[in-house]
């Protein structure tokens, strides 16, 4: 038992006073003689007794009387907690990640969470609550009913450390509060596990939410498997979790149309097949029907109509290879030698090659330097007579520099499987082919640049350094084989590529994306993306005859947008939501020290309610008092 006001209590000193004065009585008796004493003294002796019995009763009801109305005063309650006078704040975190769409036993686990917390919080009590991507300080429940039952699901989830750390900031303003955290999440196992570390002060509270279910189908990723010169192959990869399905029907849409429909048997995961025309343009979905989570059931994708890079050569020598490589179908390839290059078709070209100039004039090394500024790549490949210093002279802002020649053999080994540059290009490791050679070359010296092919002794062969890309010996058939090598084709053709990087099939939010629009735009135009009523203007980067577009966290809803110049379209980009928590794999919390765990919302909320209710008892004790008072009564009334 506690009190409210307990230096009331140290009334109760008072009560020994009446025991004083019992105990030393200050009157006197005196004697009176009579006949008949024996009978007397009878009387008297019995008078006296009963006298001192009633008083004694009387002095304990008093007291009791007494001791009951200053307890009250003092007004004592219990509690199963110290908390009474401390401040409190009750700060909530609701996880609306897409896992949380998994059906628990009364429907999505996100929903019930709200309808529990609607229905078993106090309107009146002050509370934060915040989500991935919504924060409510300082407010009830009542205010925000509206805006929870409207909450949507974010793709953006926060990881487990970034909701401690955002539990922290939200408490700083209360220093010496009691601090109740409930933390509401399926706990689903991702990179970073929950394992809290907070103070005394802050106590936290978690409700672990699990679906009935933990199967679930998914449409994983999409890639073009095949192409000819009519068809394109689209391959889907579905991943299943849970036991065998057979005959999934999966439907692709174009814009909002039935295009073809398959099925497919799987266990652990398939491939969906489809074959659609190389010149049909498509704003795609690719749908599948499960009913546990639905925001992998879809996958957006686009197919816009091809966009050629700029690809010129300035070549001193041979340069067949090169227009074998850069086909009219996917590029735009100009040859022209160093005497009749025309200086003003620079800035309209995305990737310009070098090919074996012996000396690089300085109007040319200029016109480079600024090309690359605004976002044109360079492919050198030096002469075996190059004059070195005009060379470094144009790599000086690049950091590489090229040593003198070295005329000894050499084998190009070392392919590095995981550069940008050959993405996609090797299913495996190859370790069985015949490696080119060269007869010369150069040492390339750089501290940061990177080295997507490697001779043998670990030396550069290919250095790759900003928009700059450097061979260390010419490729001409007298000084090496590189150009009947099966790295020529791929390495090259992925260099004209990534000059001009036109949009994939489809891109992740969340991650950071980047690709670049083929078009001129006016002083002060942007470009936008836009699906039905919401618009983006995105991070953007304008050069000469691109525009250079990165997005993160935006957009935040999948689907294929439209990029727009004003209001002219050019062409689709797709994004999707990441395919993380589609596994349905959660976190054990049982072994975590120092946290209550629950898994039911209403149940944790009576908990708390019953651990801070305060029962006051200081009416009980007015009702002693008033039993005492009434006692004395009938001691007086009563007791002859």
């Amino acid at each position: 038992m506690q009190f409210k006001h307990p230096e009331i209590l140290y009334a109760l000193f008072a009560l020994l006073i009446p025991i004083i004065i019992h105990l030393f009585q200050l009157r006197k008796f005196k004697k009176q003689t009579f006949t008949n004493v024996a009978f007397l003294k009878k009387v008297t002796s019995q008078t006296r007794k009963s006298s001192q019995l009633k008083k004694w009763l009387i002095l304990c009801t008093r007291m009791l009387l007494l001791a009951a109305l200053i307890i009250a005063f003092a007004q004592p309650y219990t509690s199963k907690t110290n908390s009474f006078g401390t401040k409190k704040q009750t700060i909530i975190y609701l996880d609306n990640s897409f896992s949380m769409q998994a059906k628990g036993e009364h429907g999505e686990l996100f929903k019930r969470a709200i309808q529990d917390l609607i229905e078993n919080i106090d309107e009146t009590e002050n509370i934060t609550l915040f989500t991935n991507n919504t924060t409510y300080g300082n407010t009830t429940i009542e205010a925000i009913k509206n805006e929870l039952l409207q909450l949507k699901y974010a793709s953006n989830q926060l990881s487990y450390d970034a909701v401690l750390l955002k539990c922290k900031n939200l408490m700083r303003n209360t220093s010496g509060a009691l601090n109740e955290l409930i933390l509401i999440s399926d706990f689903q196992i991702k990179q970073s596990i929950f394992n809290p570390n907070l103070d005394s002060l802050i106590n936290i509270n978690t409700i672990q939410l699990k679906p009935v279910s933990t199967n679930n189908l998914q449409i994983d990723s999409l890639y073009i498997s095949n192409q000819t010169a009519t068809n394109i192959e689209l391959s889907a990869r579905i991943i299943n979790q849970g036991n065998a399905i057979k005959n999934v029907p999966i439907s692709l849409f174009s814009e909002g149309n039935l295009i073809t429909k398959t099925t497919i048997s799987i266990e652990d995961n398939a491939l969906a097949n489809f074959t659609l025309n190389r010149d049909q343009k498509i704003v795609g979905e690719i749908v599948i029907d499960d009913t546990n989570l639905q925001f992998d059931n879809t996958l957006f994708f686009n197919i816009n109509k091809p966009t050629k890079a700029n690809v010129l050569s300035i070549s001193e020598t041979n340069d067949d290879f090169l227009k074998r490589i850069y086909q009219e179908g996917e590029f735009h390839f100009n040859s022209t030698s160093l005497s009749e290059l025309n200086y003003s078709s620079l800035e309209n070209q995305n990737l310009i090659i070098l090919n074996e100039i012996e000396n690089i004039p300085n109007s040319l090394i200029t016109g480079l330097r600024s090309f690359t500024n605004n976002g044109g790549n360079v492919l050198i490949i030096p002469s075996t007579e190059s004059f070195i210093q005009t060379y470094n002279d144009l790599l000086l802002p690049f950091n590489i520099q090229i040593n003198s020649i070295n005329k000894s053999e050499k084998k190009v080994t070392n392919i590095n499987y995981s550069h940008p540059l050959y993405n996609d290009v090797f299913n495996k490791r190859v370790s069985n082919f015949q490696y080119p050679k060269v007869s010369s070359f150069y040492q390339i010296n750089s501290n940061k640049a990177t080295s997507p092919l490697q001779f043998e002794d670990g030396s550069t062969f290919l250095a790759k350094s900003n928009k700059v890309y450097v061979f260390a010996s010419a490729l001409n058939s007298d000084n090496s084989n590189f150009k009947n090598s099966p790295l020529i084709v791929p390495t090259l053709y992925n260099i004209g590529k990534q000059s001009l990087k036109t949009s994939n099939l489809y891109y992740t939010i969340g991650e950071e994306n980047s690709f670049d629009i083929p078009v001129t735009l006016q002083q002060d135009d942007i470009l936008t993306l836009s699906l039905n009523e919401e618009n983006i203007i995105p991070q953007q980067q304008y050069f000469n005859n691109k525009v250079s577009i990165i997005t993160t966290e935006t957009p935040q809803i999948a689907g294929t947008y439209n990029v727009n110049n004003k209001k002219d379209f050019i062409e689709n980009v797709s994004y999707n939501y990441n395919r993380d928590e589609s596994k349905l794999q959660y976190q054990d919390l049982s072994s975590i020290n120092n946290i209550n765990l629950s898994d039911s919302v209403s149940k944790l909320l009576d908990t708390l309610k019953s651990d801070s209710k305060i029962n006051e008892l200081w009416k009980w004790f007015v009702i002693f008092a008033l039993v005492f008072l009434a006692i004395e009564m009938l001691i007086l009334k009563y007791f002859k």
